[in-house]
């Protein structure tokens, strides 16, 4: 099943013949079904390599071995260089797209500038009657051809970052479910293609975790326990880091403090590289931007989350118990606040989608906002809160398994109305399952709300 990608689809099926294109992201998000997808409507012919973890001659010798495949050679034929091979194949009379996948597979192996300068020279010598588009999983690499200090700076005619899917493509894979159900299992199994095609689409919640996360032979199970972790665990100490962040927002101190590190700044390179690769995100309240005892450490994942709030550390009793007995004495009791943390950054993403889409205006900024209420000696943050040049609007989300009662609501006015220093322009609430009353002047807003754009 194919579903969203139709800019990235768009711009990829664009000819880029005597050019190249990258094509990057994490793992199982989606990048190769992307390329095959943009080469079925290519009239050239195409010849796809995925690099292996091997030597340079290695490589040469699969890649030989797939153009024969493609039937662009007629037979193996040997070549000494990889610019050997681009040189024969730029002086064919047909035009061809060359797609070399887990580019960060052939740097692994093999000295990476050198790698990177060889392409560089196919890139600009032997690409007349060739597209060539270079693929990969590895972000810290991919991300490091485009800076300027690398021979592939300023190389590629297009670049494209593939994320994870949103939560409105994701319920794409489960659109008969109720708006309170959808939020569960976007926060529970995130925006993988991958992820969600193993999942049930009729299933419950409880269902599709006991038969994949849960399930030490599922291959999601893999994914988050193994596959997500491949590149990076054996340099950093990545595992440690998640298990203390978990479901949370954790201030670096309190990382460390759990952690029981010397403070000798490794953590916080540590923290620095997994934030370069894009599994740790460094958040801030958009009041406190700056405020280095305001900003908190999250995982980016959302089933890479799960997994390392009620699995990492659980294993032995997943193993013992069963996914059944597991679930209900570990899971069940939290899912709710769990769902619930995660239900508020889907209604960021809400609104950030309203302004990219041209229906909201004058929005600045979108996130948290922290605030200190001295008269009753507490401070914390409202969930979602967008800036706006003369104040903001605050709201406030719920993922009620009930509609949101008029008493809850006049609770949570209270409490925003207290903050002296706020400029509040409109406050709003959103509720998943809607409201039992509402009254004005505030906004309201629902799951059906939240999910109408799908």
């Amino acid at each position: 099943m194919f579903i969203g990608r139709e800019k990235e689809l768009a711009l990829l099926q664009q000819d880029y013949i005597g050019k190249a294109a990258m094509v990057y992201g994490k793992r199982r998000v989606g990048k190769t079904t992307l390329i095959q997808k943009a080469l079925k409507s290519s009239s050239y012919r195409t010849v796809y390599f995925e690099c292996l973890k091997g030597t340079m001659q290695d490589n040469i010798s699969g890649f030989v071995q797939e153009l024969v495949r493609a039937k662009i050679l007629p037979v193996p034929l040997n070549f000494g260089t990889l610019q050997d091979v681009f040189a024969y194949l730029n002086a064919l009379p047909e035009k061809i797209v060359v797609v070399i996948d887990e580019y960060p597979y052939l740097k692994a192996m093999n000295d990476s500038a050198t790698v990177d300068s060889i392409f560089q020279n196919i890139i600009d010598n032997r690409l007349v009657n060739i597209e060539l588009i270079l693929s990969g999983s590895h972000i810290g690499m991919m991300k490091d051809a485009l800076q300027e200090k690398n021979a592939l700076y300023g190389r590629f005619a297009v670049t494209i970052k593939l994320n994870e899917l949103n939560y409105l493509e994701a319920a794409k894979f489960y659109p008969d479910k109720t708006p309170y159900d959808k939020a569960a299992h976007y926060a529970v199994f995130g925006g993988s293609p991958f992820v969600n095609q193993a999942l049930q689409p009729t299933a419950t919640i409880r269902e599709n975790i006991i038969s994949t996360i849960l399930n030490p032979m599922s291959a999601v199970y893999l994914y988050a326990s193994q596959l997500l972790l491949s590149d990076y665990s054996v340099k950093i100490n990545a595992e440690r880091i998640f298990s203390v962040i978990g479901n949370g927002k954790k201030r670096y101190t309190e990382i460390e403090d759990k952690l029981d590190v010397k403070k000798t700044g490794n953590l916080s390179k540590q923290i620095k590289s997994l934030i370069d690769l894009e599994i740790i995100a460094r958040n801030s309240p958009i009041n406190k931007i700056g405020d280095n005892k305001k900003s908190t450490f999250e995982i980016n994942d959302n089933l890479l989350r799960f997994y390392f709030t009620f699995i990492y550390k659980n294993a032995s009793a997943l193993q013992v118990l069963g996914a059944e007995a597991f679930y209900d004495e570990y899971i069940a009791p939290a899912l709710t606040d769990f769902i619930s943390r995660r239900f508020e950054g889907i209604c960021r993403d809400y609104f950030s989608h309203q302004v990219r889409s041209g229906k909201m205006k004058g929005v600045r900024n979108i996130g948290s906002y922290y605030y200190d209420d001295p008269a009753h000696r507490k401070n914390g943050e409202f969930d979602v809160a967008l800036e706006f040049a003369d104040g903001y609007e605050i709201y406030e989300a719920k993922y009620y398994a009930q509609p949101m009662t008029l008493d809850e609501i006049h609770r949570e006015v209270q409490q925003v109305e207290a903050i002296k220093e706020l400029t509040v322009k409109q406050i709003g609430f959103i509720a998943i399952n809607g409201f039992a009353e509402r009254e004005e002047p505030y906004l309201y807003l629902d799951g059906n709300d939240i999910f109408a754009n799908e």
